[in-house]
């Protein structure tokens, strides 16, 4: 994809506010911090229009827990029209990474992982949304 130049006028304070970003994150140059924030924004608009996502759900929970993974199969089959692929790690002895691959509408993916990271025993969920 070809670049193309433009000119950007920024208040003092906001350009100060971008070079920490930029340093902070370790940029090569403003424009790819710019990049990224753009691309951020449009994403998080996606989810607010409820478009077509992708996204992963991270859990960490208890296998011995009482019902969680039957529970946890249970919402998963409920929305299997989402699922791409599922990972299950054995962490140790009792705890487990489970990572589950979605796409389809944001609200369904949001959905989804607030059935499943609000179900008793789980220890940590994290949904990561994106769009192209």
């Amino acid at each position: 994809m070809k670049a193309k130049r433009f000119g950007v006028s920024l208040e003092e304070k906001l350009l100060k506010d971008l070079d920490n970003f930029v340093k902070e994150h370790k940029f090569p140059n403003r424009s790819q911090a710019i990049s990224l924030l753009i691309r951020k924004n449009l994403v998080e608009e996606a989810w607010e229009k409820n478009k077509k996502v992708w996204g992963t759900l991270v859990l960490i929970y208890n296998h011995h827990k009482r019902e969680l993974v039957n529970k946890s199969l249970d919402i998963q089959h409920d929305f299997s029209y989402i699922i791409i692929s599922s990972q299950h790690v054995h962490l140790d002895h009792n705890n487990c990474l489970e990572i589950i691959v979605l796409s389809g509408k944001a609200i369904e993916l949001k959905k989804f992982s607030d059935r499943l990271i609000s179900l008793k025993g789980i220890k940590y969920g994290k949904l990561v949304m994106t769009a192209t």
